[in-house]
């Protein structure tokens, strides 16, 4: 019996030491053509006024704008404040990587597309459609520790990449935007 336990013990701690090395990350979720919430023209530009119109990013991602407001009040953990921001990627174009830096993955997590998941540190939006006037809309945002942040993704299609800041709460100091 304890020669039992103590195989047992063993073989639980070995999956946690082998899940909980670094470098070793969850998978990245893609978000599937069935989560699209609309189709708007491309590139989306959303608010007539300039400060609030969407940023066009890599030629494919319509992002939301530089200052995008006060966050809401979850009071949930560990993620206890939430600010819902629109997505729109290009249809037709490759598929889109969006992440977290590392050193923002205990302050921000990101969720896009209609599936019942959690938010993480990363999601990846699969390639759909094929009119390149047409945009592929997704509903989410930003899940925060923090009230207010200057919150940096990093975007990436193929093989470029962007960082784009997103500031919630608060402005982001002009060197920091796009």
């Amino acid at each position: 019996m304890w020669a039992s336990a103590l195989v047992s013990a063993l073989a639980a701690a070995a999956v946690v030491s082998a899940t909980a090395r670094p470098g070793l990350t969850a998978p990245v979720r893609t978000v599937p053509c069935q989560e699209i919430a609309g189709h708007p023209t491309f590139p989306y530009v959303g608010h007539r006024e300039p400060r609030y119109q969407y940023r066009l990013v890599l030629g494919i991602i319509s992002a939301p704008p530089a200052f995008l407001g006060q966050a809401v009040a979850l009071h949930e953990r560990p993620w206890p404040y939430w600010l819902k921001a629109a997505l729109v990627i290009r249809a037709g174009g490759p598929p889109v990587s969006i992440s977290v830096p590392e050193q923002w993955k205990n302050r921000v997590a990101i969720i896009w597309g209609n599936g019942n998941y959690d938010a993480g540190s990363s999601i990846r939006i699969a390639s759909c459609g094929t009119d390149s006037t047409v945009g592929n809309a997704y509903a989410g945002g930003f899940f925060l520790r923090f009230r207010a942040a200057c919150v940096p993704l990093v975007f990436r299609v193929a093989h470029r990449s962007a960082i784009v800041r997103f500031g919630i709460g608060r402005r982001c100091a002009s060197s920091q935007e796009p």
